[in-house]
């Protein structure tokens, strides 16, 4: 194999390798909006903002709502 052949296989495999794992950080969220709306709304039921939230600290908003 050649030298040249060799380093764009090394740097083709770094390139996946860096891809597979963005995908589960940034892209899965962003395709499944509406399951982890689902799943916050489950875990965030029966608290009171207000009493967890510090004094000062702007109180929870949707993460998922567009600016």
């Amino acid at each position: 194999m050649s030298r040249n052949r060799r380093s764009t296989l090394i740097f083709a495999g770094f390139i996946t390798a860096v891809a597979a794992a963005f995908y589960p950080i940034f892209f899965h969220p962003l395709s499944h909006v509406n399951d982890y709306k689902q799943v916050q709304s489950v875990n965030r039921a029966g608290i009171n903002q207000a009493d967890v939230q510090p004094v000062g600290v702007k109180i929870w908003s949707d993460p998922y709502k567009s600016k």
